[in-house]
């Protein structure tokens, strides 16, 4: 029982992160989570760094970033899917895409990257 009410609170705690951001903000984060958990229904959606972030068989995948008025859409190269060099610790890699809430999504672009990424992580 404890840990259904764990899920409760943690899917709770990740949708009043999208309600309190202000129109049309909320809106686009919203839309935007729905499109990257259509995707394949092996990503989760959790909050980690105080975002919500999407994971794909354990890996990170892509992030929900609101900062300002500057709204992002994150992808993420698990640092444990990277070649490793000796010497060099390795590190998660990021790369993001600006989102204008007033403007259509770039779906193509995000359908594109989210593809790439998953399949990084399938082929390791």
């Amino acid at each position: 029982m404890q840990f259904t009410n764990s899920l409760t609170e943690m899917s709770a705690t990740l949708e009043s992160y999208y309600l309190s951001k202000p129109e049309p903000y909320q809106s686009c984060l919203l839309a935007l989570r729905d499109i990257i958990l259509r995707i394949n229904p092996k990503i989760c959606h959790e909050r980690k760094f105080q975002i919500p972030f999407f994971t794909y068989k354990g890996k990170k995948l892509a992030y929900l970033w609101l900062d300002g008025k500057k709204l992002k859409l994150g992808f993420c190269l698990d640092k444990s899917l990277q070649a490793i060099t000796p010497g060099i610790k390795p590190k998660d890699k990021y790369e993001s895409i600006r989102v204008d809430p007033n403007a259509d999504f770039p779906i193509d672009l995000i359908l594109q990257k989210l593809n790439v990424y998953i399949a990084l992580i399938d082929q390791a």
